[in-house]
């Protein structure tokens, strides 16, 4: 029996970003990557940004979204 916490499945999880850890607003197993769309499992997620409460898969993501003028010129 699933109780309120436990994940069914494949579903997407709604979080609080914080500082160095981030808090479960809404039960799942992934969240969605803010720049490629990419579902990134709870357990590998590693990057994200307090202030705009977005995931990123990749640190090459968190360059795109907060310095895309950066890439563009290398």
């Amino acid at each position: 029996m699933l109780n309120r916490f436990s994940s069914s499945g494949q579903s997407e999880a709604r979080l609080q970003y914080l500082d160095g850890d981030y808090r479960v607003v809404s039960p799942g197993s992934y969240v969605v990557c803010a720049v490629s769309g990419v579902r990134i499992p709870l357990d590998e997620l590693k990057y994200w940004s307090v202030d705009r409460q977005e995931a990123y898969a990749t640190p090459t993501a968190v360059l795109e979204r907060h310095f895309p003028e950066a890439l563009k010129s290398a």
